[in-house]
């Protein structure tokens, strides 16, 4: 089959396409024309890698699998390993997220209470009759030369 029909049946832009073909996670044959020709068995290929993307995989992950995919030597326990390996790897990022929601909340509340106390302090001089806000500099006397 031609790269548009494989997009089409896989849900994969011909570009994704391409890209893995660049990256040689997937070898097309070409037929005389040039064009590139995906078996059968390309297409669950793709398929395997677009829903390993989808759960957050990354390229060079699924590259170091496909080998073991396309020979049927990847077992259900070892899926189920890298999947539980990639839930606790999104834990973990879900708990670094929380540690810094966190401190840029710490950080407006600090951000907020110097605020209020910038605005108080103005309240203030504005009170305070005859006290300008800012300082006043008052010319300084220059010496005439004689």
């Amino acid at each position: 089959m031609q790269i548009s029909e494989l997009a089409a049946q896989t849900g994969v832009s011909v570009h994704a396409l391409r890209h893995y073909e660049k990256l040689g996670l997937l070898r097309p044959a070409r037929r005389p024309s040039g064009y590139r020709d995906y078996t059968d068995a390309m297409r669950r290929e793709v398929v395997f890698i677009a829903m390993s993307r989808r759960i957050g995989f990354a390229l060079k992950a699924i590259a170091a699998q496909l080998p073991a995919y396309r020979s049927g030597q990847l077992s259900f326990d070892d899926m189920l390993a890298a999947m539980h390996s990639r839930v606790a790897d999104i834990d973990a990022q879900i708990a670094g997220l929380k540690t810094q929601r966190r401190a840029v909340l710490d950080h407006i509340a600090w951000m907020k209470k110097r605020q209020r106390e910038h605005l108080a302090r103005k309240a203030a001089q504005a009170r305070a009759p005859g006290k300008p806000a800012w300082p006043v500099v008052t010319p300084s006397r220059t010496r005439t030369a004689r």
